[in-house]
């Protein structure tokens, strides 16, 4: 759910159509991709030293709290969430409907709606899945995912310094 509000806020602002806080948002990104590269570079880590437990996971209101406030910053923290949006909307022709509010309004509800389906579909199959997987197995996947979310903060952060 925290992708999908940040996926939200983003939407909005292209829908909307706030060119300034979209033109702080890009003048910004540099640090925005400096955090969000940093972040998924300590939950790739995380993720590789992680060892899975063979007990099923205790989940307490502290935890999904923590779950969707890391989600929602880790998406938010991606400055090429708004110009996809900007793109998508545009290429809609979304940008130029004369609906005003209402049309923004009802754009940005189906970008949370699906995103949020998106997310509660694959936590769903992850959850049919995760019986059928080893301690052995899911040890792997840990060490995969890890490897795979530790690039893509490796080449979000010295991807800065390309861009330059």
């Amino acid at each position: 759910m925290g992708a999908a509000t940040a996926d939200a806020f983003y939407g909005s602002i292209a829908a909307f159509g706030l060119t300034f806080i979209s033109d702080f948002l890009l003048q910004q990104q540099m640090w925005l991709r400096l955090i969000g590269g940093a972040f998924l570079c300590y939950l790739g880590i995380r993720t590789i030293l992680s060892h899975p437990s063979n007990s099923p996971i205790q989940i307490n209101p502290k935890s999904l709290g923590s779950a969707y406030g890391s989600t929602f910053f880790l998406t938010l923290t991606n400055p090429l969430t708004i110009l996809f949006f900007a793109a998508i909307f545009a290429g809609f022709g979304l940008v130029s409907v004369r609906g005003g509010y209402a049309t923004a309004g009802i754009t940005v509800l189906g970008v949370f709606l699906g995103s949020s389906s998106w997310w509660v579909i694959l936590s769903v199959v992850t959850s049919l899945l995760r019986n059928r997987i080893t301690p052995s197995g899911l040890r792997w996947i840990n060490r995969i995912s890890g490897l795979i979310i530790l690039g893509f903060g490796l080449i979000t952060v010295f991807g800065i310094f390309r861009s330059r």
